[in-house]
């Protein structure tokens, strides 16, 4: 008689593929409802998306680590006082609070002739993203950035910012283009997605159509050095096409070590023929 013991996946025949994505697969049940275990892990990750909308924004803790790279920075606050204000009142994140406006002015007169790109760093959804990828991706974008010769603003940190405050301070800043780090909206399984949005010749009132948007930087997601090529990648052709937002595609080509670097990108491989 076998003795060896069997594995029994009938309670959850897709066990294997659970373990190639982080979604909610194949949980199994336990009667009508789902088993312990699940619906706890389920709590777990509900509670950290909520802790990270809620975490408060460490400026002064970025803007020290900033000064230990080397990097100047102005700390600004958006016209909404509070979280709570944040949270209800969306359009007071898209404005600078008057009395960091003012700042900003002096700051661009002090420093004359406008930058190439401004860099805005906000809270946004979640702080907690902006803590743990805004250091590391800037490293890798100024390494490319730097050697095509681009000029950059201080960073500037906004508190209780949403994507649109980075039209002002490009505005403020005479800057030919901007782009804002911010914590993005927390799912279930990434409460720590980094979201950058691009514009071309900022100005208030712009709206969404008129931003690029490289989303889940992180080290699950989308990586630093693809984040930064893809922003390179934008401002090149926003300059190139005096352009920025839905008439924009991000084009960009990406050469791996498996690509034949003798042979031009054709487009979609999918779609290339043999």
């Amino acid at each position: 008689m076998d003795n060896t013991p069997q594995h029994d996946n009938s309670a959850n025949p897709w066990l294997e593929l659970r373990r190639l994505t982080p979604a909610r697969i194949a949980l199994g049940r336990t009667g009508t409802s789902l088993p312990t275990s699940a619906q706890l892990d389920f709590q777990f990750a509900h509670a950290q998306a909520r802790d990270a909308v809620h975490l408060a924004f460490d400026h002064q803790g970025l803007r020290s680590q900033l000064r230990e790279r080397q990097h100047d920075s102005l700390l600004l606050h958006s016209a909404a006082a509070d979280r709570d204000s944040y949270l209800q009142r969306p359009d007071l994140g898209r404005r600078l609070h008057p009395d960091s406006a003012q700042q900003l002015r002096a700051h661009a007169q002090a420093n004359p002739g406008g930058v190439d790109l401004a860099i805005v760093v906000a809270d946004g959804l979640s702080a907690l993203a902006v803590h743990r990828h805004t250091l590391p991706f800037l490293s890798r974008f100024e390494e490319q950035s730097a050697a095509e010769g681009w000029s950059t603003s201080p960073v500037i940190l906004v508190e209780q910012g949403r994507v649109a405050v980075a039209d002002e301070v490009g505005e403020l800043l005479g800057a030919k283009m901007t782009v804002i780090l911010i914590g993005e909206r927390p799912g279930l399984s990434s409460p720590d997605s980094l979201g950058l949005y691009f514009t071309y010749n900022p100005k208030v009132g712009l709206t969404d159509a008129y931003r690029n948007c490289i989303s889940n930087v992180r080290l699950e997601g989308l990586s630093y050095g693809m984040a930064a090529h893809r922003l390179l990648y934008l401002m090149r052709e926003a300059c190139r096409r005096q352009l920025s937002g839905v008439n924009l595609k991000d084009e960009a080509q990406v050469h791996t070590l498996e690509a034949d670097t003798n042979t031009p990108n054709k487009g979609n491989f999918l779609l290339s023929k043999p």
